[in-house]
């Protein structure tokens, strides 16, 4: 028997002491097998047979709302004034006011008076009362349960304003909760948002066409999708009619948008500007490049760093901790000094000031909102720990072609022993190369082709790792590759020789072919360097990296050349992939902590060893999206000076969160020891906690 495995979202999850009762309570209905709660995407994954009733049973002490993952979230926005928990907190502190007011007719203690405060607490707390009892029997002890002692207590020992007064700002504590974590959240919602629910498509019918709208997930592979200007794309694809420009920014991170032509790729949830588009659907909705950036910024909030598992590991201990606290301010003063009502009331405060949310919220909220505004910016970092690991980067090492350069060579020069024909030697190398993956070979065919030289078929084609490579034409063995490989098939003149070092030293790229005789000429091919890599290794330098290296398997003399230009530190050329592998382990070795920057397809090992690999131009590449930690959706290098800052500030943050949640709380406990404590006091340190933490944490929304 197959076991079904669900995935929905959720809505009102904003507390993480109420994720962590929702998956308890989840895990106790006997048809589920397993739960997932991912906390920071408001998500949930559940193995096992159970109905939306049961799921939303299970959340019901706290309003949560649940819907299967490939629905839209239909919960209906309710402006803030217009929350029914907030109108209840309103209507509290309404007859708060007026006990007090009353206070000064009657006098503090009067009936009416108690009254008054009594209707404020019932108001404002029964829902907060229902769910601690209810944990007090069950011996769970979060910040519900903690709150609904201290404010029986108090009413108890006749504490009735104050009481009154906890409630309230315990409920605008809450909700400044839940504002903030639908507002981290809000770029997750925002990308599910980018993707139209319906489409234009296409359909043939008895020899003539139609167009009709249908729903994106009954949309086929092959189908023509048609997008008017100023339409969403809804699907990915490929231009089969028109021209036009796309703004991709919602992929990309770009903010120019990008003209499109027959035969460029389109994705899902960008912008049609100008020209009407067909577009022939590549990717099912489930598998379009918006559904996999979802998925993946989704897995990363998930994805806890290690300050948040410290985190979570402390506030395990710390609740228990505050309790007994509290019970031996209660107690052993009251045994000394016999004033049995002053220090019960200590006690009480003890156990408001020492409410956890504050600390449990201090770190994921700062991870949500990180990895949102970076997905926003056309950045995907896949987890909470490869921010972390980020941040900690000393070492930054650069693959050179279609990193540091555009990544579009050009045949700059061709040299023979003697003058015969350029064109012939063209043809050859050529031939060879057509049957080659390597960026040099293209700008090889570019050549032949702006020339319209007649390329002959080569037979028995042969790929040297690293190397080069070889076959036959017209029955003549070619050699095309490296001036060292080369050299150990056939002597090379020192004539040729001299124009290797020429062109080599000007910073170009140099490839010899050869017949199984002698050499047949040089050569010269050149790689623009992308505008803005100087500026990017300056940045780099200024933001406390150490040192930056570029690994290539070009001469030493053309790498030499680009990396003096960039004024990059240290250079590994001629390197083969293996030997690009053990540069990053000698790396590591040196500075503990390195990252690569590659294009996600080669180098796959060096970026795999790496503590942190960082993939360019990941839209609409499966390979880039699946192999490195952080994918740059644009082939755009600025955005690595921009995540590394996006990290360091981000692990910043956290460590400040958490000193002011543990710091506010530890300033209140020690105002016990003059007895200056009171429920006020601790309420306030409590909200000023979680009031720091969450605006400290949407600064990161603000990093551009």
């Amino acid at each position: 028997m197959v076991t079904k495995t669900e995935q929905y979202r959720l809505e009102n999850l904003s507390c993480a002491n109420c994720a962590a009762k929702f998956e308890r309570n989840l895990r106790g209905i006997d048809s589920v097998e397993d739960v997932l709660l991912n906390f920071g995407a408001a998500k949930l994954t559940v193995t096992g047979e159970v109905t939306i009733d049961q799921l939303e049973a299970a959340g019901a002490f706290d309003g949560i709302k649940v819907v299967r993952a490939n629905e839209r979230l239909m919960v209906e926005t309710i402006p803030f004034y217009k929350r029914r928990e907030n109108k209840l907190a309103a209507f509290s502190l309404l007859f708060v006011l007026v006990g007090i007011l009353c206070s000064y007719i009657f006098q503090e203690g009067h009936i009416i008076v108690n009254s008054l405060y009594a209707v404020a607490i019932v108001v404002g707390g029964y829902a907060t009362f229902l769910t601690g009892i209810k944990n007090l029997f069950h011996l769970e002890f979060d910040m519900k349960t903690l709150i609904t002692i201290a404010i029986i207590g108090a009413a108890i020992i006749g504490e009735w304003q104050e009481a009154a007064i906890v409630v309230f700002l315990f409920a605008v504590s809450e909700a400044l909760e839940a504002y903030s974590m639908n507002k981290a959240r809000q770029s997750i919602s925002q990308l599910i948002d980018l993707a139209p629910d319906t489409a234009t498509i296409r359909q043939a019918h008895d020899g003539h066409s139609d167009e009709r709208e249908v729903p994106t997930d009954m949309i086929q592979v092959g189908d023509i999708l048609i997008v008017k200007p100023g339409q969403k794309i809804a699907m990915d694809g490929v231009v089969v009619t028109g021209t036009s420009t796309v703004n991709q920014a919602a992929i990309t991170g770009e903010p120019i948008p990008i003209a499109k032509q027959i035969g460029d790729a389109v994705f899902a949830g960008t912008i049609n500007e100008a020209g009407a588009l067909e577009v022939k659907v590549t990717k099912r909705v489930e598998d379009t490049t918006i559904a996999k950036i979802i998925h993946l910024v989704e897995e990363a909030q998930a994805e806890k760093a290690p300050s948040q598992k410290f985190v979570d590991r402390f506030a395990k201990y710390y609740t228990p901790a505050i309790i007994v606290v509290a019970l031996l301010v209660t107690i052993v003063p009251s045994i000394i000094t016999g004033d049995w009502l002053h220090w019960v009331y200590q006690g009480l405060a003890v156990l408001v000031v020492g409410c956890p949310c504050a600390l449990v919220i201090s770190t994921p909220v700062a991870i949500v909102t990180a990895i949102g505004n970076a997905a926003r910016n056309g950045v995907l970092i896949k987890g909470g720990v490869y921010l972390e690991e980020l941040a900690r980067i000393k070492a930054v090492a650069f693959d050179k072609t279609g990193t540091l350069t555009k990544g579009q060579p050009e045949v700059m020069a061709i040299e023979m022993e003697d003058d015969k024909n350029t064109d012939i030697l063209l043809a050859k190398v050529a031939a060879v190369e057509k049957k080659s993956q390597h960026p040099l070979a293209r700008a090889i065919l570019a050549k032949a082709f702006d020339k319209k030289i007649l390329i002959p078929d080569a037979v028995d084609f042969q790929s040297v790792t690293g190397k080069g490579a070889y076959a036959s034409v017209n029955g003549e063995v070619i050699y095309v590759g490296s001036v060292k490989w080369i050299q150990s098939i056939v002597p090379i003149s020192k004539y040729l020789l001299q124009k290797v070092e020429q062109h080599a030293s000007s910073g170009h790229s140099v490839i010899v072919a050869a017949n199984e005789k002698r050499i047949l000429g040089v050569l010269s091919i050149a790689d623009q360097l992308r505008p803005e890599s100087k500026e990017v290794i300056a940045a780099l330098h200024e933001n406390d990296i150490q040192h930056t290296v570029m690994l290539t398997g070009d001469e030493s003399l053309t790498a030499e050349k680009i990396a003096g230009q960039l004024q990059i530190d240290d250079v590994r050329a001629n390197l083969l992939p293996q030997s690009k592998l053990q540069a990053m382990k000698d790396l590591q070795q040196q500075y503990h902590f390195v990252a690569m920057v590659g294009d996600g397809v080669n180098d796959a090992p060096a970026l795999a060893s790496a503590n942190i690999g960082i993939a360019m131009g990941g839209a609409g590449t499966d390979a880039a999206l699946e192999t490195a930690q952080i994918v740059f959706m644009a082939d755009d290098l600025t955005k690595l000076p921009y995540t590394m800052k996006l990290s360091k500030k981000a692990m910043k943050i956290i460590k400040q969160n958490i000193t002011f949640a543990l710091g506010l709380k530890l300033l209140a406990l020690l105002l016990i020891i003059p007895g200056w404590l009171t429920l006020w006091i601790a309420i306030f340190a409590d909200m000023g906690a979680t009031l720091l933490v969450i605006l400290n944490a949407l600064r990161l929304l603000k990093i551009n």
